[in-house]
């Protein structure tokens, strides 16, 4: 999931012309050797916190149905992290420096959340939103003066930017519906005494399984039954 989150960012800085002008969005830690080897005009997007919304985390499990109406699996609540990253313009003159970060300022704020045709892999796959605040208000991440004093470097004009996103919860296959039912045969105690054709219990119209005994061959399987509609606090009984 996080790195579906900086693909989502990635792709949403692109999107404001950055990548066109020759900016480069890099995510790595922006240390003091990684700015003396950095080239071109940077933003530099660096995840420095990962914390989990307790708040939002659900219990039980949703049900998953297949194109037919088919239970096939069964899947936990997806639980919620809020991941805070470090968003810093690196150029030759802080005139640029600057101009980048409210380029990206700009970006981020216009957008509450990461757009859906951003995201990729189980982001996409869960259709849930993925919030987006931009200037640090509210975060319980550690400073950003500390965050510099942890990588080394001088304190840099800097955006906070953090994301609330869902990890997938754990998926559990149930079993596939019955298709087929036991078969019995029964036969004198004389020898060499022919048993009886073979009968399915309960699929009458299944055809004899042959000498060999056991299952025959797979029944249709029949229409998907109704959902039961959950009943709610409140409703009354019929």
């Amino acid at each position: 999931m996080i790195h579906e989150v900086d693909e989502g960012l990635r792709r949403l800085l692109g999107e404001s012309g950055l990548e066109a002008s020759g900016v480069e969005v890099a995510f790595d830690a922006p240390t003091r050797d990684w700015a003396a080897r950095r080239s071109a005009p940077t933003v530099c997007v660096f995840l420095y916190d990962i914390r989990e919304d307790a708040t939002r985390r659900g219990s039980g499990a949703g049900e998953v149905y297949d194109a037919d109406g088919y239970l096939v699996a069964r899947r936990t609540p997806p639980r919620w992290f809020e991941l805070t990253y470090l968003v810093t313009a690196w150029a030759s003159r802080p005139q640029d420096e600057h101009r980048l970060l409210s380029q990206v300022l700009a970006t981020l704020m216009g957008a509450d959340t990461l757009p859906a045709r951003l995201l990729t892999g189980t982001l996409a796959d869960l259709g849930l939103t993925v919030g987006l605040d931009a200037g640090g208000v509210g975060l319980d991440a550690p400073a950003a003066a500390d965050v510099w004093s942890a990588l080394g470097g001088e304190l840099k004009a800097s955006l906070q930017v953090r994301a609330r996103a869902p990890l997938a919860g754990v998926t559990t296959e149930t079993a596939p519906p019955v298709t087929e039912g036991l078969v019995v045969r029964s036969a004198t105690r004389s020898e060499g005494a022919q048993a009886t054709p073979g009968r399915r219990l309960r699929y009458t119209e299944a055809t004899d399984p042959g000498p060999d005994g056991g299952f025959a061959g797979p029944r249709e399987r029949g229409p998907a039954p109704a959902r039961r509609r959950r009943r709610r606090r409140g409703d009354r009984q019929p």
